[in-house]
């Protein structure tokens, strides 16, 4: 980081001209928040769509796999979307597709990838997801930030058209909001749609303390769109106890409410709202339901039920990052049936999925991300759910969407 060390100073020098000024220890750390905080402005500048990503970024150029998501468009074809780099400072996104529902999949076709040698230090493009929408256009969530967090961060949205094309065409990126949409909207009843966006309780590193003004929206916020994207507006959001990424998803009741899970330091917590998002509970811990610090998968199935993808044997219990399960409920989540064994294995994490027109789920998740760096699909349905087993013949577990190729980066590095 010499070349951060260097432009500290040089943003210093310029500030204090030739004067020397005796700080405070409280006076320092302010001077030195506005100059991160001026420095976090240039993860205000749009990134670039990489859409002809090759040889750069093919798979014997990558190192490491964390799943964002995966989406299906009008035509069948499949998106899935993972973080390469690592979970932090040097991340950046990866999207591929499959023609042949998941059987195989294309080599890189886009990639969101914000470093700059011009830069101070690393920008990242680390939390987002792939969506698309009842249009049938396929939206990219992500967010940029300098290194991992910088106390505001942003969250982005760039918009496909024609998802199904042979050179699919991409919108420029555009700036929602502040801080990070790790999953899906949810379309409600009404027609508005409704996207979570989190802001961390603060920033990491150096950033820490910064931008104060933002504390009060601080937590798992919901922007509504009643225009199909073309505006959001923040509506509320819950400030969980406990707080750390948030991750937070919502369905819909059928009497109107909307029930909201978040990951917290402690496991999941819960929230509703009855008002469409405007005012929540008081946070509680849902009824039965017992999961480690991680990203869970919740949705509302054409079905009725809903369906929870977590960590554990049993909806009650846990075992950390392994044992990943797809469990249905039919009472608006008071109990879950079924308990599908998606994989049993350790150092498996971050389910995101969505239900085919047929009715099949599909899931993605990833697999020891700094060492494999597999991105798994799980294609299953509610039968097999309830079943807990695999009885429908065209369910496939653990179907490979990509793997890292490239020498595995030294910690630290």
């Amino acid at each position: 980081m010499k070349l951060f060390r260097w432009f500290s100073m040089l943003v210093l020098t310029a500030a204090l001209g030739a004067q020397v000024f005796d700080f405070s220890p409280e006076q320092a750390r302010m001077f030195e928040l506005s100059v991160m905080e001026k420095i976090a402005d240039l993860a205000l500048i749009p990134p670039r769509l990489n859409s002809s990503p090759l040889p750069q970024y093919d798979y014997d150029q990558l190192d490491y796999g964390m799943t964002i998501g995966i989406a299906r468009t009008p035509g069948g074809r499949l998106w899935a979307a993972w973080v390469a780099g690592e979970d932090g400072p040097r991340a950046f996104f990866v999207l591929a597709s499959s023609d042949d529902d998941g059987a195989t999949w294309s080599k890189p076709r886009l990639v969101v990838d914000a470093q700059s040698k011009n830069l101070p230090m690393f920008r990242s493009v680390l939390v987002g997801n792939v969506w698309t929408d009842p249009q049938g256009r396929l939206w990219l969530f992500f967010s940029q930030s300098m290194m991992q967090f910088d106390g505001r961060a942003g969250s982005w949205a760039a918009v496909c058209e024609n998802p199904d094309a042979a050179e699919p065409q991409w919108s420029t990126p555009r700036r929602i909001w502040h801080g990070f949409t790790l999953n899906k909207p949810t379309v409600l009843s009404t027609g508005e749609w409704l996207l979570p966006v989190s802001l961390n309780p603060k920033g990491f590193g150096p950033f820490e303390g910064a931008f104060r003004e933002l504390d009060g929206y601080r937590g798992a916020n919901l922007f509504a769109s009643t225009d199909q994207g073309a505006t959001w507006t923040r509506r509320g959001h819950v400030a969980f106890p406990n707080a750390t990424w948030d991750e937070h998803m919502t369905v819909e009741r059928k009497d109107g409410s909307l029930w909201m899970l978040a990951r917290t330091t402690t496991g999941l917590m819960q929230s509703s709202s009855a008002d469409r998002g405007k005012t929540w509970a008081t946070p509680s811990e849902p009824p039965a339901i017992r999961h480690p610090v991680a990203r869970f998968h919740l949705r509302r199935l054409a079905s009725g039920r809903i369906l929870l993808v977590k960590h554990g044997a049993t909806i009650e219990a846990h075992e950390g990052r392994s044992k990943l399960t797809a469990w249905l409920s039919e009472d608006e989540g008071l109990t879950w049936k079924g308990g599908l064994m998606l994989d049993e294995r350790t150092g498996i994490s971050y389910p995101d999925g969505f239900q085919a027109p047929d009715g099949t789920l599909y899931i993605s998740y990833d697999r020891n991300r700094a060492t494999d760096g597999e991105i798994l699909l799980a294609r299953f349905t509610e039968e097999d759910v309830l079943a807990g087993a695999v009885v429908n013949g065209k369910s496939r577990l653990k179907a490979l969407i990509s793997r890292p190729l490239g020498p595995k980066r030294q910690p630290g590095k």
